[in-house]
């Protein structure tokens, strides 16, 4: 195994909040792994920063080898558009376009060619059962649909690196078995490293190698 992404003595703080507390870590390329958690130990702070959505406070992150604090604005952005794939606990679906289009958002931004990543797209989307949903506009949808069509604008370009933050929290228990299946079948079809924080056991139990996030402070 590889390691791909590589977190030293991290930490992160708000004011005189320590969010994470000299957290390292090592993930290996193509490898699945769960972060387990209640609420406010730090999970969602911790798949941001790995993501490259925020920077933190000392310590460095590693992407294959190299330092996220000395990308510039471009390389990041490049980072995050191209070789992660981010499902929030919260859809941030575009409310103006229809959901195919938010799915397809990424590849246009990128420069890729949209028809072939559309064809992966409809095959998700009939796998997660939403392929109704496409054409409709966010707001048109249920929860649980537009988490699974957040979903699938995380996969659609078949990141080195899925991070799921908390991806069924909007399902019930047979959605959620379904949607864990899936995107664990898909990150392995890719090659993904894959990432998901959650505070489920049910969830947590599908994966055999786990971490515990308590208070900021990391643990196996």
């Amino acid at each position: 195994m590889n390691s791909f992404i590589e977190l030293s003595n991290v930490k992160k703080s708000y004011g005189q909040f320590n969010a994470l507390k000299d957290v390292s870590l090592t993930l290996n390329q193509g490898s699945h792994y769960v972060i387990q958690g209640a609420s406010g130990s730090g999970k969602s702070t911790l798949l941001y920063l790995i993501g490259g959505l925020d920077s933190p406070s000392s310590g460095q992150i590693y992407f294959n080898g190299e330092d996220l604090s000395s990308f510039g604005d471009e390389k990041l952005a490049s980072y995050r558009n191209t070789s992660v794939g981010l499902v929030f606990q919260f859809h941030f679906l575009l409310p103006s376009m229809n959901c195919l289009d938010n799915i397809l958002l990424p590849s246009r931004i990128g420069g890729l060619r949209v028809g072939k990543v559309k064809k992966e797209v409809l095959s998700i989307a009939e796998n997660l059962g939403v392929t109704h949903c496409l054409k409709k506009f966010p707001y048109e949808l249920s929860g649980g649909e537009q988490q699974r069509v957040n979903i699938i604008r995380a996969l659609s370009l078949k990141p080195k690196l899925l991070l799921c933050d908390e991806p069924t929290g909007n399902l019930d228990s047979s959605n959620s078995n379904k949607v864990i299946s899936l995107i664990k079948e898909l990150a392995e079809t890719y090659g993904s490293t894959l990432v998901v924080v959650t505070h489920d056991d049910g969830v947590a139990h599908q994966f055999p190698q786990k971490f515990f996030l308590k208070d900021g402070v990391l643990d196996d």
